[in-house]
Parts: structure tokens; sequence; C-alpha cells
């Protein structure tokens, strides 16, 4: 009798070292990410914010957040943020793609 259970023991030992090899066949599932879209709470002051914080709107690179910074300084602060659309660079598409994301205060 004892050679029955020493092959059944067997048996169920060899099913769970199959059962562990297909397991570590298959990609290890991730955890579910929150989705992080570049919409945001934030919104950034055109007003105050440094080049570095303009270059965060999309489509803003260091040359037009320069010139952001630059017009601000030679014109005055802006009223309203669709105001930044006077300056040299800034497009209707621009304007479109961060609306939502400039703030003047």
């Amino acid at each position: 009798m004892k050679s029955w259970m020493l092959l059944g023991c067997l048996v169920v030992a060899i099913a769970l070292g199959i059962a562990d090899a297909r397991a570590a066949d298959k990609p290890a599932e991730r955890p579910k990410e929150r989705a992080t879209l570049v919409v945001s709470d934030e919104r950034i002051n055109i007003n105050t914010a440094t080049e570095a914080e303009l270059s965060k709107l999309k489509g803003v690179g260091p040359g037009l957040a320069r010139k952001i910074v630059e017009y601000r300084n030679a014109q005055g602060a802006f009223k309203r943020p669709e105001d930044i659309r006077k300056v040299q660079g800034v497009g209707k598409g621009l304007w479109e793609q961060n609306r939502d994301r400039i703030a003047v205060r």
C-alpha cells in the first residue's frame, strides 16, 4: 500500500511542477496602473511661469517658452489666458491643445 501512496504523491508532485512551469511561461500580470493623461488639474499661470514650467505645455519647447516670457516682460501681464496667442509662434492649434491647462492670475 505504501508504494501506491508514494506513487500518488509522485503524480501530484509532477502535476504541480507542470502547473508551475506553465505559470512561469505566462507573462506576469502587471498591476493596474491609473491612467495619467496629460489632462491635469495643474494649471500653469502664464503670468508667473518660468520657461521650464511653460515647456510643460503641449507643443511648447524651450524657444517658444522663452518667447512667451520675453513677451510678458515687454508687454506686461496677460489679462486673459487666450492672450497667449499674441505671442509669435502660438497658434490656434497650440492654444486648443492647452486651453484647459493655462491660467492667468
